[in-house]
């Protein structure tokens, strides 16, 4: 276990038409000191996407900011890239997350953190998001294997409201 988040999510509009998906997610959580030192963190992530019929791309240039811990609290820059193909009610695709670094003073990249994982989304339920893997470092900073499970409930606050 490493830890829990919560993600509120807000998007653009799918009827006002964009090209692309638009929508801003800030996470606040908690890690085990075993993973990070920074042990609550918030992450500022606007999320661009697009769906494709089956394919799907999303890219998401993301600060992170640690809210106690060791060390400075400047954020950190963490690019995420996914894009996976559905087949039926599972899509699998390759994941990118990184961690280059405190914006203001980015280290060399052998001590940065870059993953790629494998991973499965299954879509069993709309208001169920389960997402899962392996990933490999590519950094000596990185965790050379993670298997990841990520299981998210999404709230609809317009039918919450109704009731």
């Amino acid at each position: 276990y490493v830890g829990s988040h919560i993600r509120p999510r807000v998007q653009v509009p799918d009827k006002w038409h964009w090209p692309v998906g638009v929508s801003l997610s800030t996470e606040i959580g908690f890690q085990s000191s075993q993973y990070s030192d920074q042990t609550w963190s918030l992450e500022i992530r606007p999320i661009i996407d697009k769906q494709l019929n089956q394919f799907y791309i999303s890219v998401n240039p993301t600060l992170g900011i640690g809210l106690n811990g060791h060390g400075d609290h400047a954020p950190s820059f963490e690019p995420n890239v996914k894009a996976s193909y559905a087949i039926h009610k599972v899509a699998l695709g390759l994941e990118y997350y990184g961690s280059v670094g405190q914006v203001d003073e980015i280290p060399a990249i052998s001590q940065q953190n870059h993953a790629i994982f494998v991973a499965a989304d299954l879509d069993v339920d709309p208001r169920w998001e389960i997402n899962f893997g392996p990933g490999w470092g590519l950094t000596k900073a990185t965790d050379a294997f993670v298997f990841k499970v990520i299981i998210g409930r999404r709230i609809d606050w317009k039918k919450m409201r109704k009731h």
